[in-house]
């Protein structure tokens, strides 16, 4: 199968749309995370929760606020699972057995959205909306103002101050998430996306058999899940079902939904350090890397590789055929690259280089652009490792937007990079261990893949699923639960100690000796540095799993 002429342009379409918005969105997120103004609302929501908005916070202090907000969010998100036979609209459901309630409810908080269950046969709807969506909204708030409070670090000298994390939450909230939700969820509604309250309609298949389709407020859930690249699907097959994604211009919606606010807060970055080009040398960084994947994933699926796929001349096995092989290898691509997750085709049936593509998009950390929020604070601590491995080379104190980089800033930066290697090799060989890894479908190369491929997407919070495993046991469920809380919340505290360590610094002015960080060069050498780091890390697991298979 070649290329298409509709293929390329879904593509290139999407391209020049996120390079039409990169500066006015992120000068929009710029003034929402920067402003000092508060609606009337936003105060309401002070005076609920008893917080004086012009209160700033340490970084301890913002650590634990967002421990505490979340700590609290499972805790309701698990006690709404397990009551959710008492509730409204529940459908009939059971209440959700106490170890899959304590997997979702951190899946979704950490904003993984790993599903080990079927939405459609498991949760009520307000579940689904009070409970899952809710959590969709606020878990990628969160991401964004860890990101915010990074990014005050290299902006402020001699404090110790970084934001407010429950302003910076709220405001996020409802100035970004909220009302891009409600336009988005419209537009797919237009699209055919459904969005009801129906407990089910009874149709005649086919065959003459009858089956009951479940309807429910999906398009409102669909925009939020990919809108903060959170992947959770309304249904089993997710964003592969027709009422979630109708058509290929609503996939290239929920694309570019997917993309948009991870590509645009580079710009924050570079309006609020002062210097915008830094902001563009990290948009680069992001971009050359998702080029790459995206083509890189496309090759492997339109080849074909493998004896079945040659012979019918394309790797449709777990394709949906409205989307094409193009199009659902770039949805798998862009999903991989951020923390989203969702899928609209099946993984486990990918090529193994292309399987092996989608893995290794997740262990580069999701930098290429990432989550939101997420994405920029992880290649913000690339970028740190650069300057430092740079400084070692020519023998100078490594310096990265007017702070220097000393032995307590990198220690910050290198534990943050080691959390999540050290969660998918530890985890990965736990299960092969303990016989775990005996609930997966496959032998041999394919078997490890799908495997490493569970705890890679649980500890990089991005919840997708190779299939072809069985996850819904107490081990996986409790194993993977503590993957997701860990790689989320240990990383979200090393950035914010080395935000804090950076806000106290006083600004050192650029010499002959510093780094240019805004120039080609910088961008090749973040690249060059996230390439040798993950493939040092996961290069012997890769070589055992897809690589074998593969060649």
């Amino acid at each position: 199968m070649t290329v298409t002429t509709a293929g390329v342009l879904f593509l290139c379409s999407l391209v020049v749309a996120l390079v039409v918005v990169h500066k006015p969105f992120g000068d929009y997120l710029y003034r929402v995370v920067s402003g000092q103004r508060q609606s009337r609302v936003e105060r309401g929501v002070y005076r609920l929760v008893g917080v004086n908005p012009a209160a700033e916070q340490t970084w301890g202090v913002y650590a634990r606020s967002v421990l505490a907000f979340s700590a609290v969010s499972v805790l309701f998100l698990h006690a709404f699972q397990r009551l959710q036979n008492h509730l409204w609209l529940s459908l009939g459901h059971d209440p959700v057995v106490p170890h899959g309630a304590w997997n979702t409810a951190v899946s979704f908080v950490t904003n993984t959205n790993w599903q080990w269950y079927s939405g459609e046969s498991t949760m009520g709807h307000l579940v689904q909306m009070a409970g899952l969506a809710v959590q969709n909204f606020v878990s990628a708030a969160v991401g964004i103002a860890v990101a915010a409070a990074l990014v005050r670090g290299f902006a402020r000298s001699r404090t110790g101050d970084l934001g407010n994390f429950w302003v910076d939450l709220t405001r996020i909230t409802l100035r970004v998430l909220l009302p891009i939700a409600v336009l988005g969820a419209l537009a797919l509604m237009v699209g055919g996306v459904v969005q009801n309250l129906s407990a089910g309609t009874d149709v005649t298949t086919l065959t003459g058999g009858s089956q009951t389709i479940t309807g429910g407020p999906v398009a409102g859930q669909e925009v939020i899940k990919e809108l903060g690249t959170n992947g959770g699907g309304f249904y089993n097959v997710n964003s592969a079902h027709p009422f979630e994604n109708p058509t290929a211009w609503t996939n290239w919606l929920q694309i570019f939904l997917i993309l948009v606010i991870p590509f645009s807060l580079p710009r924050v970055f570079g309006r609020m350090v002062g210097q915008t080009r830094q902001g563009y040398a990290i948009a680069a960084v992001m971009a050359i890397l998702a080029i790459a994947s995206v083509t890189l994933t496309n090759v492997f699926e339109l080849s074909g590789n493998g004896t079945v796929p040659q012979a019918v001349g394309a790797a449709l096995e777990g394709k949906e055929v409205r989307f094409d092989v193009s199009n659902s290898a770039t949805f798998a691509a862009a999903t991989t690259l951020t923390s989203t997750g969702a899928v609209n085709s099946f993984h486990d049936s990918y090529t193994a280089l292309g399987g092996g593509m989608l893995l290794l998009n997740m262990m580069f950390g999701e930098v290429a652009p990432g989550g939101v929020g997420a994405g920029l604070y992880g290649l913000l601590i690339l970028a740190v490792i650069t300057v430092f491995v740079a400084g070692l080379m020519v023998g100078r104190t490594p310096e990265y937007v007017g702070k220097k980089i000393g032995s307590r800033e990198i220690k910050f930066a290198s534990l943050y990079f080691l959390v999540t290697p050290a969660l998918v090799l530890i985890g990965t060989a736990a299960a092969f261990a303990t016989g775990n890894h005996a609930t997966a479908l496959n032998v041999g190369p394919h078997g490890l893949s799908e495997v490493l491929y569970a705890f890679t997407s649980a500890s990089n919070n991005n919840g997708s699923a190779f299939a072809g495993i069985t996850v819904n046991t107490s081990w996986w469920n409790t194993a993977l639960g503590l993957c997701m809380l860990l790689g989320r919340f240990l990383p979200i505290i090393f950035v914010l100690a080395l935000a804090g360590s950076l806000a106290r610094q006083q600004p050192t002015p650029a010499s002959e000796g510093t780094l240019p960080t805004h120039r080609p060069l910088f961008v090749g050498m973040v690249v060059g540095v996230t390439v040798i780091l993950v493939a040092l890390t996961f290069l012997p697991a890769l070589a055992l799993g897809p690589l074998a298979e593969g060649l």
